[in-house]
């Protein structure tokens, strides 16, 4: 059985549609204190329950809203419930930067196993090291070979793929692979841990003259990172430069940013809600990483293998 919150609704019918499955039908309210309600309204006992939720804008709310579910699916008596949450919120507080910091996203794993999850997935998490803070099976999937086939098709010539910052060079590598064998470079920033979107690039390591560059990244959030790295690689000779990336939060100003970017394509995916405003972008791609859910979501009920969906991309 399928069901879903309320972050991103069309994404869950989607999935639903390409296993042939309708939605399980959930009452969802609101008390007006703002306490959330959850109730599923036909019977799931015995059912192996997938919950689908993005962690989308209000974060909070909309992962209390998948932890009310489970709890509920746990108490009605589901055989196996799993959370799917494309974009795992809190994500990016995976370790300690400064003295006596949270790590919020082992606390958001901790809250799922609590309300009864037996099982975790998620799409490009921020960190790989997130799937050690769970103690129940986690599994990783990927948007990079949709998003790679995609750029590949849209370019003619030698590819540079640049990571904006040392951290992504790992996720910039499994990019190239996938596109010729294409370069790899990557731009040292700095960033001050007292603030949080603020960042600075000051310069390039790897050569990306006379070639086309694809900007690759886990998540937009201001687009102040990526537009930055493409006015930088302009000044370097780039011919062209694209920008590609699993989760698109685009918190403000990111869409006046990403308007007008100097780039030729925006390349996302629709694990969190894509705005109207955002799909009227002429230079923004969107592509659906339903069918990818969808088949890992199959491979997880018939106990076979994910990773042989991604070739093993995904760890």
């Amino acid at each position: 059985m399928l069901f879903s919150g309320s972050a991103n609704v069309p994404l869950a019918e989607e999935v639903g549609e390409v296993l042939g499955l309708a939605l399980g039908q959930l009452e969802l309210s609101k008390f007006a204190n703002g306490e959330l309600y959850a109730r599923p309204v036909e019977s799931v006992r015995g059912a192996d329950c997938y919950v689908i939720q993005s962690h989308s804008d209000p974060v909070n709310d909309h992962i209390m809203e998948q932890l009310v579910t489970i709890d509920a699916l746990r108490r009605a008596s589901a055989r196996r419930i799993t959370a799917v949450m494309p974009f795992y919120g809190y994500s990016r507080q995976d370790k300690k930067v400064l003295p006596r910091e949270p790590i919020t996203a082992r606390l958001v794993g901790d809250l799922f196993m609590t309300a009864g999850a037996d099982r975790l997935v998620s799409v490009d998490l921020h960190t790989g090291q997130l799937q050690g803070f769970i103690q129940k099976p986690f599994d990783h999937l990927t948007a990079i070979p949709m998003i790679a086939d995609y750029v590949a098709d849209q370019i003619d010539g030698k590819i540079a793929v640049l990571s904006p910052d040392a951290g992504g060079v790992k996720r910039a590598e499994r990019y190239a692979r996938r596109l010729n064998d294409a370069s790899v470079a990557f731009i040292y920033k700095r960033r001050d841990p007292s603030e949080h979107n603020v960042s600075k690039a000051l310069s390039m390591a790897g050569r990306v003259k006379d070639k086309h560059v694809v900007i690759v990244d886990d998540i937009i959030d201001t687009a102040g990172t990526v537009c930055n790295a493409a006015e930088l690689v302009r000044e370097y000779g780039a011919l062209s430069v694209r920008i590609a990336a699993t989760h698109a939060i685009l918190s403000d100003p990111a869409v006046d940013r990403l308007k007008n970017a100097a780039v030729e394509e925006v390349v996302i995916t629709n694990t969190l809600p894509v705005s109207d405003d955002v799909i009227r972008l002429d230079n923004v791609k969107v592509l659906s990483i339903a069918p990818i859910v969808a088949e890992a979501l199959q491979a997880i009920f018939m106990d076979s293998s994910v990773s042989e969906i991604f070739l093993g991309d995904n760890v």
